[in-house]
């Protein structure tokens, strides 16, 4: 929705999770300073996000009762960040593996979140028809899972916060060389400045388990719904990197590594 800039917005329409000093005392979100949104720094070096989810906090505590909820109920739209409190939505960098249970939810609402990536859990969400994580400013990137969502046709996001997006061109991460072997790999307790995650299981493209095999990562600009998005592609070999689709038109047209790897020219320019 966002591609040709941000929309003009009158009302909250997501719910009431506005921030008016985000980073200050009493704040729900930090500030995030990754990428400039004001000029293109095409050479600049950027990194993922490395917090890592306290999931003993009250606020994860209170979203996983949340989600509970929703799978019970069967609801078609899930706005778990009106429910949390302010210190409580500060306190979520991430959503829950749970989120796979909520196959009956259509749009979820991730307006002026404090995340910094998105589980590929949601890749199970298989009605979601509408995704507003909006105003997200600290989510830079998202899984390539998110592609399993057949139903997924609208979006709206923050796209001048996105690594590679058109109108300012931020690098990628760059990733690292591909093991062919995970053998000295803990997957369940990675280090997310390296690799983007705390935890790796599944192939994203095939999803046979990673402990079995390699781990191939790559980037890859697609268009998911209304938005071309940078997607993190965790591979268990090669072959499934070669399965993957060109990239977005005006995008990077291949899989890449990341880093000062060569872009298209930004809107900017």
């Amino acid at each position: 929705m966002t591609d040709g800039g941000e929309p003009r917005l009158y009302a909250n329409r997501w719910g009431d999770t506005s921030d008016p000093a985000p980073g200050r005392r009493g704040s729900y979100r930090d500030v995030c300073s990754c990428i400039d949104q004001s000029r293109p720094h095409p050479r600049a070096r950027v990194r993922f996000h490395t917090e890592r989810q306290d999931t003993s906090a009250p606020g994860w505590q209170h979203l996983l009762e949340l989600i509970d909820e929703a799978a019970a109920d069967g609801r078609e739209e899930f706005r778990p960040l009106s429910e949390l409190s302010p210190e409580e939505r500060r306190q979520i960098i991430t959503l829950p593996p749970s989120i796979a249970r909520l196959t009956a939810v259509k749009h979820l609402v991730l307006y002026g979140s404090n995340l910094v990536r998105i589980p590929p859990e949601i890749g199970a969400m298989s009605s979601l028809e509408e995704f507003t994580p909006y105003t997200s400013y600290r989510l830079h990137w998202f899984p390539y899972e998110i592609t399993r969502c057949r139903k997924l046709t609208r979006s709206t996001v923050s796209t001048r916060a996105l690594f590679g997006n058109y109108k300012m061109r931020p690098p990628f991460p760059q990733l690292p060389p591909s093991p062919e072997s995970v053998v000295d790999l803990d997957l369940g307790n990675l280090d997310p400045r390296r690799w983007g995650a705390t935890a790796l299981h599944g192939c994203s493209v095939c999803d046979h388990p990673i402990e079995e095999s390699g781990l191939h990562q790559v980037w890859i600009s697609l268009r998911v719904a209304t938005d071309v998005l940078p997607l993190l592609v965790n591979a268990c070999s090669s072959a499934c990197v070669a399965t993957l689709p060109g990239g977005a038109r005006d995008y990077i047209p291949t899989p890449h590594k990341g880093g000062r790897v060569d872009q298209p020219a930004s809107d900017w320019d």
